[in-house]
Parts: C-alpha cells; structure tokens; sequence
C-alpha cells in the first residue's frame, strides 16, 4: 500500500511538470508572436530630451481623431496637378531626425526628436508656380498657419510622423505635426490634412488674425506683424 501511495505521488508531481512545462511553452510562443513594446527615447546623440508627457494640450477643439484609412494628405494651391497622398505612400518616402524645441507662447518647451518627411522632398514631385512664396498647413479642426518657402528650403523644414521614437500620438497631432523649427509653437499645425502652395505671402493663420506675427520667429516679439 505505502508502495502504490508513493507511485501515485511521483506520477502527481510528473503531471505538475507537465503542466508547468506546457504553460511555459505557450507564454514563450505568445511573446513571439506579439509585437515589441515601444520604447520612448529620452536621450539622443547626447542630448537629453523631454517626454512625450511634457507636451501641453492647447488645441482650439481639442485632441483630433484621425481615420488613418481614410486619411489623405491633400496637396494644393499653385500647382500644375493636386495630389491626395495616402498614410502608407507617405511612410515610403524618405524620413530624416531632427532634435528640435518646441517652444510654446504660453512658457513652456520641450526638446524632442521628431522623424519625419522633409517638405522640399515632398515638394521635389510637383509642377510648382514660380510665383509661389508661402506654404500654408491646414488641420483637421480647422486650424492654419504658414510659413515662407524660404524658411522651409532653408532649415529643412518636416512634417513629423514620429516623436521621441513613437509613432506621434493623438495629443501631437497624428498623422502629422509641422515641425517649425525656430517659430513659436502656434506655427507648429498639427493633424494637417492639407498643405496649400500659395503665392499670398501675407497669409495670415488662425492665431495670426488674432494679432500673433505672422512671422512667428522665436528672436522677434510673438505680437505683431
């Protein structure tokens, strides 16, 4: 009896293993097949960077919710042909990292990396109006802001589908946030649905029509044009 007893305790704790052995196999193929966790880069090239939490929201109606599927970036204004561009077409095109300040009217900023598609690339694929001298970015809520071509060409100006590593949240503007660089931030237009080439170089944006300079330059009063 003390011998059968002993049997079924051994083949008890065999099944145990079993058990374990079986869960084991399944969490290791379950964290195969899962996609790896997206790691926020808070450090890059040497420079420490701000987080994605650090960004305020200040929108005029607030966070956008943007159908990627439906999504088109239309491309308009003083050119030969209008272009509407997919999400997946423009994740083809080349992308470039910039670390970049963002420095808002109301005192705060945040350093970050942003990746996106240089604009003059963009703008390398379109029968262009020579008289064109002013880009200007609209968003899904309505909102606009522009920039000269010339500010654009010269600092290589971005249009950012990624921040600090992360594919650019809701809060940031996805699919896309202007990164203009050397501008306060209300020249910083996300969720851009529409970017037209205009020859008005005396545009004025949502804030601008608001008394905000039109230039928008960070080494110039933020009021005025």
């Amino acid at each position: 009896m003390m011998r059968d007893k002993s049997l079924s305790v051994k083949g008890l704790g065999a099944i145990i293993v079993l058990l374990l052995v079986t869960v084991s196999l399944f969490s290791v193929i379950a964290a195969e097949d899962s996609e790896p966790e997206e790691v926020e880069v808070r450090n890059y090239k040497g420079a420490k960077l701000g987080s994605v939490e650090d960004f305020r929201e200040n929108s005029i109606k607030g966070v956008q919710e943007i159908d990627i599927d439906e999504y088109r970036l239309n491309i308009t204004g003083l050119i030969n042909e209008d272009r509407a561009l997919t999400y997946e077409e423009l994740q083809e095109m080349d992308h470039v990292k910039k670390v970049v300040t963002l420095n808002c009217v109301e005192g705060w900023s945040v350093k970050a990396l942003w990746e996106g598609i240089p604009l003059k690339n963009l703008f390398s694929e379109l029968d262009i109006d020579p008289e064109v001298n002013t880009v200007i970015f609209h968003a899904a809520d309505g909102y606009t802001s522009s920039l000269s071509v010339e500010h654009i060409m010269n600092n290589n100006i971005i249009i950012a589908d990624q921040l600090n590593g992360l594919q650019l949240p809701p809060e940031q503007g996805f699919p896309f946030q202007l990164v203009a660089e050397q501008k306060w931030g209300y020249k910083w237009v996300r969720w851009i649905t529409k970017i037209e080439l205009s020859a008005n170089e005396d545009y004025q944006g949502y804030w601008e029509s608001r008394g905000y300079s039109n230039d928008g330059d960070l080494d110039e009063p933020m009021f005025g044009n």
